[in-house]
């Protein structure tokens, strides 16, 4: 069977399969429209718990606030990288080893009052200083350490502090 509508002939197979389509063609469209006003609502919730308690200038202050507060953490940051890089140039030079040995000079007074002292930097440079106590004094002397060693000859006493300082365990015999 055809019918005219609007001067045009159609069959009624063909309106049935064009209203069918028509018909699942807005499910579909209803479908989205449910989807998409769940999310819209799911956003108004965030949104709304987001600015609860707070109007747009609140947020806008709390946002710039929070900005400033940041360049100032950048700012703070660059100059304690300058502080470690300046700490860690100085401690290049400054004594970071030490070794000590107490001994007693010339074995007539007892109790080790006698010492050397090895003082070293990062580079191992540096100085030993011994102090040798006696009855009639005591006698201080330095020498110098380079690249941990000396040009002058180290007695034993030095010579074991010198490698305590370096991180050496051997021990040298101990006047008897």
């Amino acid at each position: 069977m055809n019918s005219d509508f609007l001067g045009i002939y159609i069959s009624v197979d063909d309106l049935l399969i064009t209203l069918g389509i028509m018909a699942i063609i807005m499910i579909v469209l209803f479908i989205l429209l449910l989807v998409n006003m769940g999310k819209s609502n799911k956003l108004r919730k965030r949104y709304e718990a987001f600015m609860q308690g707070k109007n747009a200038e609140s947020l806008e202050d709390t946002l710039a606030t929070r900005i400033q507060q940041i360049d100032q953490l950048i700012v703070s940051e660059k100059k304690n990288r300058e502080d470690i890089e300046r700490i860690s140039n100085t401690l290049l030079s400054t004594f970071q080893k030490v070794g000590m040995v107490k001994y007693d000079a010339f074995h007539e007074m007892g109790g080790k009052l006698s010492f050397s002292l090895a003082l070293l930097d990062q580079k191992d440079d540096g100085f030993i200083i011994n102090a040798m106590h006696s009855r009639e004094g005591c006698y201080t002397y330095i020498k110098e350490i380079l690249n941990g060693n000396s040009i002058i000859i180290l007695a034993d006493e030095e010579r074991e502090a010198l490698n305590i300082a370096l991180g050496k365990k051997e021990k040298i015999n101990e006047k008897i």
